[in-house]
């Protein structure tokens, strides 16, 4: 089988470290370069399809809900699980002229509204909500009133899942600095503020 014309792997890189993952990782995507057949890979791992795939199927529930190259796949998940998948705040409402009215009754600006009364997902990345002690004002049009759940780390920086009052619950990712500065803890009281041209609208 030196010259495969079909490769299968299941979750190749499931039981590695994370140093020794990303190393192997780097060179599977170098001997996948060159590979001349056709490669089904199977992961739990986003990062790890996004980096390794020409396309990407994305099965939820055991059913199909997004086939697509991976950039499409990042920009434009299609189900509130495809966007928490990959990291980032999915909340799905109706769509309003000047944003997105959410299923919990929360509304929400973007910049880029979709035609009006369609079904519509906000996506917004954890790196694009602020985190504040005091009502920031300024720009950002969606701002709430929240307590911290939980912090997390993430890599070289924190996430934190604020509950917010009336509204969604929101992911937010810090550098360690200025969780110190904001003394984020559980319990603590904040804002969670986002621009509206933060906010990618997916209809759905």
């Amino acid at each position: 089988a030196s010259r495969p014309r079909l490769l299968l792997l299941d979750e190749p890189l499931a039981a590695l470290d994370q140093t020794t993952r990303a190393r192997v990782r780097q060179a599977l995507r170098r001997h996948l370069g060159g590979f001349g057949g056709v490669c089904l890979l199977v992961t739990h791992d986003p990062v790890e399809a996004v980096s390794l795939a020409d396309r990407i199927l994305v099965l939820e529930d055991g059913r199909p809900v997004q086939h697509d190259v991976p950039s499409e796949v990042s920009r434009h998940p299609r189900s509130p699980w495809v966007a928490r998948m990959l990291g980032r705040n999915a909340w799905p409402g109706a769509a309003t002229p000047h944003g997105v009215e959410l299923d919990g009754g929360a509304r929400l600006s973007a910049s880029e509204p979709l035609p009006e009364g369609g079904r519509a997902l906000a996506v917004v990345g954890p790196e694009a909500v602020s985190l504040h002690r005091e009502r920031p004002g300024g720009s950002p049009r969606n701002v709430w009133a929240g307590t911290v759940r939980e912090v997390t780390a993430a890599g070289s920086r924190l996430r934190v899942l604020v509950g917010t009052d009336g509204g969604p619950d929101v992911i937010a990712e810090v550098t360690p600095q200025a969780a110190a500065e904001l003394e984020l803890g559980d319990g603590e009281r904040v804002y969670a503020a986002v621009k509206a041209t933060e906010v990618r609208l997916v209809a759905l």
